[in-house]
């Protein structure tokens, strides 16, 4: 019997805690340190923290907190009508009611319990009714008697492996990723918001031939050495203050993928840019509603709260590529190139601009208009230092897209193998063997 799978349920594999909400009008139960898990922080498989954080005043009246490696499962949430999220807490963390923890059982291994949930999520999906409001509810007691098979000890610790491994570098990569997307925008702050390199000029810090953090020797004579005043403040002599629209071309159009029901589409959209801006290929017949098409280098914005700021560099989209009308699409225009547009768009002095701009009440969709994008100057330059800025961080954003595409293949590897692994139909030597052809 040790050897050979059971089957049972997950009642019996783990046990299920509910959340709640302490008291919003006690300020000495939230801004603490713990984190307070709710629907909207549940977009990434590794959650290592919340918007909400409550005190440990708070989570003794009124939450819950359970240890790192605990699963999250949402059970209650518009989400639910199109996903169920599921999460590893990466630290420990209080939740709310609409969310359940899961605690594995003897016998069950820690590490195994949120692959065997994963594995489930079709058929969790399926069973989601509807609430109040058209809110979607996994019902608790169902969800108890969901049947799961379970494997013994050894190979619950080695599916748990090789999917966590995959894991693992998809992790790495989005890591990497927040490192090299903030070195550039640091970069773009110091150039072209707080002329960092001018100002090293003037005070002496610069002198030719020398390099610095950022500046190499050559740049040395694209940049002046004194300040003038401008309607931006000051700014570099001889500069001038640029618009978005100076450097951005709208793409506009419309596809309506329906009128091609079996042409693969990759579809961006904002689901898919929380959840590690992976876009999706579907095929035309499932994607609803007209769509945008994206070319090439394109920087997609959205323009609806409360998704703003999101900014997404694509890279080689392909000819069948679209997206949500929530995003507008942007392509550079000389000198600037992808990167730059890129950096501009993803700067907080852009952001709070646009955010300036949001129009529309609480009881509709707010939005920023296109035009309106295209009048945001908030940086000064010339054409020769844009070129310049545009070439050095075009190897970094490169380096961004090529660990974004690799992370979107390892998790299309890693969903095809979870499902088989989970459910017997694929051994662990099989699946070892299936990533060693593919170099993993």
């Amino acid at each position: 019997m040790a050897n050979e799978w059971v089957e049972t349920t997950l009642d019996a594999v783990a046990d299920l805690l509910s959340g709640g909400t302490p008291s919003k009008d006690r300020a000495d139960y939230w801004g603490g340190t713990i984190p307070w898990a709710t629907a909207k922080d549940m977009k990434r498989f590794r959650l290592e923290d919340t918007q909400d954080h409550v005190t440990e005043n708070g989570a003794e009246n009124g939450t819950k907190v359970v240890p790192a490696g605990t699963v999250f499962l949402l059970t209650r949430g518009m989400t639910l009508l199109n996903d169920v999220p599921i999460c590893i807490a990466g630290q420990p963390m209080a939740f709310n009611q609409d969310v359940k923890a899961l605690r594995p059982k003897s016998g069950v291994l820690n590490e195994f319990l949120p692959y065997l949930l994963l594995g489930q999520k079709e058929r969790l999906l399926s069973s989601v009714d509807l609430a109040g409001h058209g809110t979607g509810r996994l019902n608790s007691d169902q969800l108890r008697r969901l049947d799961v098979r379970l494997p013994p000890e050894p190979e619950q610790r080695a599916i748990a492996h090789i999917l966590g491994t995959l894991d693992d570098k998809i992790e790495l990569n989005r890591k990497q990723n927040e490192t090299l997307e903030a070195m550039t925008r640091a970069l773009f702050k110091a150039w072209f918001v707080d002329f960092e390199p001018v100002r090293a000029k003037m005070e002496g810090r610069w002198q030719r031939g020398q390099s610095l953090p950022g500046l190499p020797a050559h740049l040395y004579d694209l940049f002046p050495d004194r300040l003038v005043e401008s309607e931006l403040g000051e700014i570099p002599k001889g500069w001038r203050v640029f618009s978005f629209g100076d450097v951005a071309q709208q793409g506009k159009g419309a596809v309506n993928p329906t009128d091609e029901p079996g042409e693969r589409f990759t579809h961006y959209s904002i689901p898919a840019f929380d959840a590690g801006k992976m876009p999706v290929i579907e095929l035309g017949g499932s994607i609803k509603s007209n769509k945008t098409p994206v070319p090439d280098g394109a920087v997609l914005v959205s323009k609806l709260n409360p998704h703003i700021p999101r900014v997404w560099l694509v890279g080689q989209a392909g000819d069948m590529a679209v997206c949500s009308t929530e995003f507008i699409v942007w392509t550079p225009k000389s000198p600037a190139n992808s990167a730059f547009l890129y950096c501009l768009a993803s700067s907080s002095e852009f952001v709070e601009s646009m955010c300036q701009l949001v129009t529309g009440t609480s009881n509709s969709h707010q939005r920023v208009k296109p035009d309106q994008l295209r009048e945001i100057r908030v940086f000064a330059a010339n054409e020769n230092v844009i070129a310049a800025f545009s070439n050095m961080v075009e190897a970094l954003m490169n380096q961004v897209l090529q660990n974004s595409r690799q992370s979107r293949t390892i998790a299309q590897l890693r969903d095809t193998l979870l499902p088989k692994l989970i459910s017997g139909e694929l051994r662990v030597p099989g699946a070892e063997a299936f990533l060693g052809e593919r170099g993993l």
